[in-house]
C-alpha cells in the first residue's frame, strides 16, 4: 500500500522550488504566502531533495532524518510507525532530578543510542533520575559536540537516526529515567547550513560568537520563531522528551514585546505540556526564571566558587572567585555575583536570585564545557588531591539545587573530554580554532599541536569503562552511589530549600558549615568543611550542637568544636540511613 507523503517548505527568497525523489525524478511544488507544496505518493520512505530556482538543491529545513549527512538528501521519516512502550511512564518532580550529562558518540565504545541503551541499569543503580543528552541533531562529519548542528529536527544519523533516539527514551522510561536533550537555539551551522538559501532565518543587526544570530525580531521573524517553537514541541511530541536544555540563551537576541522564550513557555503551558525547559544563561539575569518563568537555568558561580577555592586557580572568569564566603553565598542565595562588581567584566554583574527556589538551578563540579574548554580536556579530579575530590563531591550533593554530573565523574575516569569536530572545510576548522581559544580563554597551544579535527581527539574523549573494575574506581564510585542514595533519602537533602538552608565560615581559617533542615519532616544535616591542608578545631554555632548520627551504625554528640583533619567534609544527619553504614569507613580511609 502507497504511503502519502506531505512536502511542505518555508522560500519566500525564490521564485520556483521543485522538489527531487531519489536523485531522478523531479516534481514540481505549488507556491502560496512563501510556502512551496507538493503530494507524493511511494511504497517506502524516499530520499529527496528541493530545488531552488532550478540551480540550487538543497536538504529539507525540517528534514527529519539526513542519512548521508549535511550534506546529503534528506528521507522521508514516519513517526506513527514506531510503537511506544512507555505508557506507564510519570515524569519526575524537578526536585528529584539528578541529571547526569553525557555525549553520544563518547559514552560507550559504539559511539550510538543503541549502546547507552546497555548503560541505563548501571546509571538507575547508582540513583541518576535522569539523563542529558549533549546535542544530538544532524551536524557535519561523524564526530562533533553537536553544537554545531545544522538540522534542528533530525537526529544524527551516525548516533541511529531518529529510531535509535525513540527506542533510548522508549528504554530509558521503562527503566525510570528521565531525559533531557540540549537544543541550540542561538545559532546554526556554519557547514552544511542552507536555511538563507531558502529564507530570512537570520540576521546581521546582531553577532553570536559561533555564526550568524538567528532572526527572532526582524521582517519575516513571525515564521523563524514558529520554526523554533515547533521543534520544541516536536522532541516533546514525537520523542517523548521529558526536558530540553536550551544552550546559551545569551546569545538569543530578541527586542521583540514578547521574547521569543515566554513565547516557548507560554506555548508549553497552553497545551499543558509536562515538560521542563532548562536554560545556559552567563548572564546572572533571574528574568530568565521570573518574566520568562522558564523552570531552571544552570548556576556557573557554584561551580566556579568550588574550582576556584579548592584548586586556587585564578585565570580567567575564575578570578571573580575563590573566598569561603562566594561559597557560601552559593548555597543561600544562588547566584553568587548579583549586582556587585566583577572583575573579570569589570563592571557590576548579575541580578538577586535571593527570592527565587532552590529547584530552579542546576549545579555542577564539571560539564563538557567546563572540562573541554580548559587545560587539554582535563577533568576536575586531576586539578585535585583525592581528599579534595571527595571534599568537592560532598559541596555537590549537600546543595539545595538540582545536581549534575558529567559522565565518568563518579569513578574519577582517567579520559579526557576534548573538543573534537570533523568539518570538511579547513579555512572553517582554523576559524573555529582561533574563536574557540579567544571565546573559552584556552591555553594558547600551536593549531597543529591542539586540532580539534584529529581522530585522536575524539577516540581519546570515548570513557574507557574497563577501569571501573579497577578497585580506586570501585571505591569512588560506591561513595557517589551512597552520596546519592543519602540525598534521595533524606528529606532536607533533596527538598531543594534554600530557605532551610544555613551557612557559618570563617574566611581566615578556611572553614565552612552548612546545616540543610526539613520542616515537614524534622529531618536535618549539617555538613562541616575544613578548606585548610592543616588539621584544626571547628567551632560550632549553638544551632549545630547535640546529638547527630556520624553514620548508620551510631550516633555522636556534638559539643562546641569537631576536630578535622584537611580538605575534610564530615557529615551528620539525624536519622539513620542503612544506605550510608559504609560511609564513615570511606571518609577515614580513601
Amino acid at each position: 500500500m502507497a504511503h502519502e507523503w506531505n512536502f511542505r517548505v518555508w522560500a519566500p527568497k525564490a521564485t520556483t522550488v521543485s522538489i527531487i525523489v531519489d536523485s531522478k525524478t523531479e516534481y514540481p511544488m505549488v507556491k502560496q504566502d512563501g510556502f512551496f507544496s507538493a503530494t507524493l505518493q511511494s511504497d517506502a520512505p524516499v530520499d529527496y531533495l528541493y530545488v531552488i530556482d532550478g540551480e540550487k538543491q538543497r536538504p529539507d529545513p525540517c528534514s527529519s532524518f539526513q542519512p548521508y549527512g549535511v550534506h546529503g538528501p534528506s528521507r522521508t521519516y514516519d513517526h506513527d510507525a514506531f510503537v511506544w512502550e512507555d505508557s506507564d511512564w510519570q515524569p519526575i518532580l524537578k526536585k528529584d532530578y539528578i541529571i547526569y550529562e553525557l555525549h553520544v558518540g563518547t559514552f560507550t565504545p559504539e559511539g550510538t543510542f543503541d549502546a547507552i541503551i546497555d548503560k541505563l541499569a548501571y546509571l538507575k543503580d547508582l540513583g541518576i533520575t535522569s539523563i542529558e543528552l549533549m546535542p544530538v541533531i544532524e551536524f557535519p562529519g561523524e564526530h562533533n559536540w553537536g553544537y554545531d548542528g545544522t538540522y534542528p529536527y533530525a537526529p544524527h544519523h551516525s548516533y541511529g537516526g531518529p529510531d535509535g533516539l525513540k527506542r533510548l527514551i522508549n528504554a530509558s522510561h521503562k527503566m525510570g529515567l528521565a531525559v533531557i536533550i540540549d537544543v541550540v537555539y542561538n545559532h546554526l551551522g556554519p557547514e552544511g547550513n542552507y536555511l538563507a538559501d531558502f529564507g530570512y532565518y537570520f540576521t546581521d543587526r546582531y553577532k553570536t560568537p559561533w555564526g550568524e544570530a538567528v532572526n527572532y525580531d526582524g521582517p519575516y521573524s513571525d515564521y523563524v520563531r514558529e520554526y523554533v517553537i515547533n521543534n520544541a514541541l516536536y522532541w516533546v511530541e514525537h520523542f517523548h522528551v521529558d526536558a530540553l536544555r536550551l544552550d546559551a540563551i545569551h546569545a538569543i537576541f530578541d527586542q521583540s514585546a514578547k521574547h521569543i522564550l515566554q513565547e516557548l513557555k507560554e506555548t508549553f503551558e497552553k497545551r499543558q505540556i509536562k515538560s521542563y525547559l532548562f536554560v545556559e544563561s552567563d548572564l546572572n539575569d533571574t528574568r530568565v526564571l521570573t518574566d520568562y518563568a522558564l523552570d531552571a537555568q544552570w548556576s556557573d558561580g557554584f561551580h566556579h566558587a568550588i574550582h576556584a577555592l579548592i584548586t586556587g586557580d585564578y585565570h580567567s572568569y575564575f578570578q571573580d572567585f575563590g573566598s569561603i564566603g562566594d561559597l557560601a553565598k552559593a548555597y543561600t542565595t544562588g547566584f553568587v555575583y548579583d549586582g556587585k562588581y566583577s572583575r573579570f567584566r569589570k563592571k557590576k554583574f548579575g541580578s538577586s536570585s535571593a527570592a527565587c527556589l532552590g529547584d530552579q538551578f542546576i549545579v555542577n563540579l564539571q560539564n563538557h564545557d567546563q572540562i573541554g574548554n580548559g587545560s587539554r580536556g582535563r577533568r576536575i579530579h586531576t586539578l585535585m588531591t583525592k581528599e579534595q575530590y571527595r571534599l568537592a563531591t560532598m559541596l555537590l550533593f549537600f546543595s539545595p539545587y538540582i545536581p549534575l554530573l558529567f559522565m565518568g565523574q563518579e569513578w574519577a575516569a582517567s579520559t579526557p573530554f576534548f573538543y573534537f569536530t570533523s568539518f570538511e572545510d579547513a579555512d572553517l576548522v582554523r576559524n573555529i580554532y582561533q574563536a574557540y581559544v579567544k571565546e573559552h580563554h584556552a591555553e594558547q597551544l600551536d593549531f597543529d599541536t591542539f586540532n580539534s579535527q584529529t581522530q585522536e581527539a575524539f577516540f581519546a574523549s570515548k570513557i574507557n569503562w574497563k577501569e571501573l573494575h579497577e578497585p580506586w574506581a570501585q571505591e569512588i564510585h560506591s561513595f557517589y552511589r551512597e552520596l546519592i542514595q543519602l540525598r534521595k533519602e533524606t528529606p532536607c537533602l533533596s527538598n531543594c530549600s534554600k530557605e532551610q538552608t544555613k551557612t557559618w565560615f570563617d574566611e581566615e581559617n578556611k572553614w565552612l558549615i552548612v546545616m540543610r533542615t526539613d520542616d515537614k519532616t524534622s529531618s536535618k544535616a549539617v555538613l562541616v568543611a575544613n578548606f585548610s591542608p592543616n588539621e584544626q578545631i571547628i567551632p560550632l554555632p549553638s544551632q549545630v550542637q547535640g546529638k547527630w548520627l556520624l553514620h548508620g551504625q551510631g550516633g555522636i554528640t556534638l559539643d562546641k568544636n569537631v576536630h578535622t583533619n584537611g580538605y575534610t567534609a564530615l557529615l551528620f544527619w539525624r536519622r539513620p540511613h542503612s544506605a550510608c553504614k559504609n560511609l564513615l569507613s570511606f571518609l577515614k580511609e580513601w
